[in-house]
């Protein structure tokens, strides 16, 4: 399972920043893993939190925590789509 961020116009070096200090974030510590897609021509970067589903509470925390941390820069989600839930 996991929780997908579309992220909308954030550029190379931004993402780079949002990596760093996602990993360096005891709130996307193992069990979770995060996945994450370059920002491209024509496609926003993309970040995944990916879980078990005994780890959803954790993850959902994770969501919470990677929501700050993009306000932080300004950047706007494009879309979350988290698995299990309607109308996201």
């Amino acid at each position: 399972m996991g929780i997908a961020f579309a992220l909308a116009g954030v550029d190379e070096l931004t993402f780079t920043r949002i990596l760093r200090d996602l990993m360096h974030d005891p709130a996307f510590r193992r069990p979770l893993q995060v996945q994450a897609e370059e920002p491209r021509p024509h496609s926003s970067a993309r970040l995944t939190l990916a879980f078990l589903p005994a780890d959803r509470e954790l993850a959902i925390t994770a969501m919470q925590r990677l929501k700050t941390l993009l306000l932080r820069y300004a950047v706007q989600v494009d879309s979350i789509v988290v698995p299990g839930e309607q109308g996201n």
